[in-house]
């Protein structure tokens, strides 16, 4: 590909800068492709298996006041009239765990920003296996007000959909269920947490929902390698 040229410059650049931004560009252009290019194959995606189960949530109020009872949800309850894709975030908070994930909490708390743009597009809620006390408390807290939140401590979907592990170790995992002709299947998971590890990376399997290291990408310092998120700093 042929470096990319522009009339943009910035304040006292060299030429050297110059050259190496317009490589840079380069290939900032042709990973934009390739996102594309993944986004396409996905959406290709013929699809899954039919749901296993319709399970049964319960749902914390919206407002996170405490003042709305919980409810019980089923999984295709969740699809609004007039939409058909459905996506599910598992995040790490087991009833055994003392706080919850760190890592699933930073991205909680950007997807709370999201939500209300998200929903106007497709269904999409918040799942853990904690009681949903616990999920209430832990969402008021943080200001979650935008986020559908939903207990699985009663059901079967963390582990069936791999948002934990047959031990009931806790895996962030994030689903997408379409509804068509009135059944409902699995369409995608982010599976690059379960493909083979290549050496210096994790599985980054949720990157593209977690906009912090985004970010950081553009930074001097990268994502670095011993910054991790905090639930408090």
């Amino acid at each position: 590909m042929a470096t990319p040229q522009h009339s943009i410059q910035f304040p006292n650049e060299s030429a050297s800068y110059r050259a190496a931004r317009n490589e840079l560009l380069s290939a900032e252009l042709e990973l934009r492709k390739k996102l594309e290019e993944v986004a396409t194959l996905r959406r290709k995606l013929p699809l899954g298996g039919e749901l296993l189960e319709d399970y049964t949530f319960e749902e914390g109020p919206a407002d996170i006041t405490g003042s709305t009872p919980v409810q019980k949800i089923r999984l295709s309850e969740l699809f609004a009239p007039g939409k058909d894709t459905l996506v599910l975030y598992s995040f790490m908070f087991g009833p055994n765990m003392p706080s919850p994930c760190t890592a699933c909490t930073s991205i909680l708390d950007g997807l709370n920003g999201a939500a209300i743009h998200i929903r106007n597009r497709v269904d999409f809620a918040v799942v853990a296996k904690s009681p949903i006390e616990r999920i209430r408390a832990l969402a008021q807290g943080r200001g979650w007000k935008n986020l559908r939140l939903l207990s699985s401590a009663n059901n079967a979907y963390n582990r069936d959909y791999h948002g934990e592990t047959p031990q009931g170790n806790q895996i962030p995992s994030l689903n997408v269920f379409a509804r068509r002709d009135g059944k409902i299947f699995h369409f995608y998971h982010t599976e690059l947490l379960f493909a083979p590890k290549e050496p210096g990376q994790d599985g980054r399997h949720v990157d593209l929902i977690w906009p912090i290291w985004n970010l950081f990408d553009y930074t001097p310092e990268g994502r670095g390698t011993d910054w991790h998120p905090k639930l408090a700093y």
